[in-house]
């Protein structure tokens, strides 16, 4: 190597020290960055030119040092493992939320939940037993009676309003889903651009990524590689983002939940108007709006139906066991305790009590007595008040609802807790690669310091043995 050829490696080592200090000072700069990976400066020797100059004395050894590439650390498979466990975990969370709105709608077990008012309603039947004659007892059962029924329609409404609310949320989803999908293009656009320019855009695809982790855990995205730095980006095998090109998305469906079907609402390409089968929060919620809550919606609906059922049978009709009628305060025939606001089929929400005079409450089962007036057993409120017992009257049909709602919320939330263990195992592994540790930027600053300083001291020697060539060759005696 002849000397200037060494000042020339030496200046190239000073560059790629500096292009390593530089890159370390972004990495730490970034270590509280969101989405941000950790750089490298990715230094390659210069080999020596393979055909000698013409008065060369020997062969060159080299030209230095280059550190013109900066790359990204991270490992593909585990971004891809991250978007799937985010996916699910996400799907898992909007379930269980969902399940646990559901409970709360019921309010079980405690004072103001369903079973409690049955409860009550029951107790208002023995009063009635025990004092037929007793409007005040016969008044306390209507008051009760209402309380239950109002207590199924407000349940109702809870329900009804969680299932508008849970869809309108799937729509602000989808709409922030489209953003996304449109800013990735975009930066797959730039990065394109700048990949073809041979200029830095690092920064670019940590901000794709973000938002490509942000899809999976919407609609469980995921990404595979495209040409000069792109990324593809599917959806249930539907490609929304190729290059700078898009579709979008919308939801097809219902906003009524009294109309709502099954699979209804979901997913579709606009245009194209193609079912998407999503993931992520979106699935956790399309579950929720065509399974979850119309399933418990269903159910009380038939609490309902069977407390109408019961009641106004015992009230209204004939015994089932020997055919007899059951008779009010005034010696008539019972009428139905409870009836529709709508006159359609019962349900939570339009039940209603149809009785407002306590003397209308059969409770008894003989019209009148011997001397031809009204007759004051309290027979058949006996026989009403014997109904709580049924295994499969409304108490136990309340009760087996409760059990089973509660269950499939424990099975929701032990498997959110098991997905929370595997997604956090998953990032830790994917920070361990692509995350920045100051530990090893320290190591990275003080190696890249020093080797500046050596080639710095290169240029020195150097130095001074051209002086040496340039200004003392020749003389002699000094």
């Amino acid at each position: 190597m002849s000397t200037f050829s060494a000042l020339n490696a030496a200046s190239t080592a000073l560059w790629a020290a500096q292009r390593g200090l530089d890159v370390t000072g972004q990495n730490v700069a970034n270590v509280n960055t969101v989405g941000y990976s950790r750089q490298r400066a990715e230094l390659q020797s210069i080999g020596g030119s393979t055909v000698p100059a013409i008065h060369a004395v020997s062969d060159g050894t080299g030209g230095g040092v280059s550190a013109d590439t900066v790359i990204r650390i991270r490992d593909a498979f585990m971004e891809g493992r991250a978007q799937v466990e985010g996916a699910n975990s996400a799907r898992l969370t909007a379930e269980s939320e969902a399940l646990g709105q559901i409970e709360m709608a019921f309010r079980e077990p405690g004072t103001t939940g369903i079973q409690s008012m049955l409860s009550e309603m029951w107790s208002g039947w023995s009063d009635v037993v025990n004092h037929p004659e007793d409007l005040a007892a016969r008044s306390q059962l209507l008051q009760r009676s209402e309380t239950l029924v109002a207590g199924l329609n407000t349940t109702r409404a809870a329900l009804d309003q969680q299932w508008e609310q849970t869809r309108a949320g799937l729509d602000t989803l989808v709409a922030d889903v489209n953003a996304a999908i449109g800013s990735i293009a975009t930066l797959n656009q730039s990065i394109t651009r700048a990949t073809q320019a041979g200029l830095p855009a690092n920064e670019l695809a940590d901000k794709r990524d973000v938002l490509v982790l942000q899809l999976a855990e919407q609609v469980g995205a995921t990404s595979t590689p495209g040409p000069d730095g792109s990324v593809n980006v599917a959806v249930g095998g539907t490609t929304v983002v190729s290059g700078n090109s898009v579709i979008k998305l919308a939801v097809s469906g219902t906003s009524d939940p009294d109309a709502a079907t099954a699979g209804d609402p979901r997913i579709i390409t606009a245009p194209g108007g193609t079912t998407v089968r999503v993931g992520g929060t979106a699935e956790g919620q399309a579950n929720a709006l065509s399974d979850l809550i119309p399933t418990y919606r269903r159910q009380l609906d038939g609490v309902a139906a069977t407390l109408a059922t019961t009641l106004n049978g015992a009230q209204a009709g004939p015994d089932p066991a020997n055919g007899e009628l059951a008779y009010d305060l005034a010696g008539n025939p019972g009428k139905p305790l409870l009836t529709t606001s709508d006159g359609g089929p019962v349900t939570a929400k339009n039940l209603q009590v149809a009785i407002t005079d306590p003397v209308g409450i059969a409770a008894a089962l003989l019209g009148r007595d011997g001397a031809g007036n009204p007759s004051l057993d309290g027979g058949n409120a006996d026989r009403v008040y014997q109904l709580r017992l049924s295994t499969t009257g409304v108490d136990a049909q309340y009760r087996e609802n409760i059990v089973g709602l509660g269950v499939v919320a424990g099975v929701a939330t032990r498997n959110l807790e098991i997905q929370g263990v595997i997604t956090n195992q998953v990032e830790g592994a994917r920070d361990s690669v692509a995350g920045v540790s100051l530990d090893e930027e320290m190591t990275n600053m003080l190696s890249f310091q020093h080797a500046y300083s050596a080639a710095a001291r290169m240029i020195t020697a150097i130095d001074e043995a051209l002086d040496t060539l340039i200004n003392r060759t020749g003389l002699v005696g000094r």
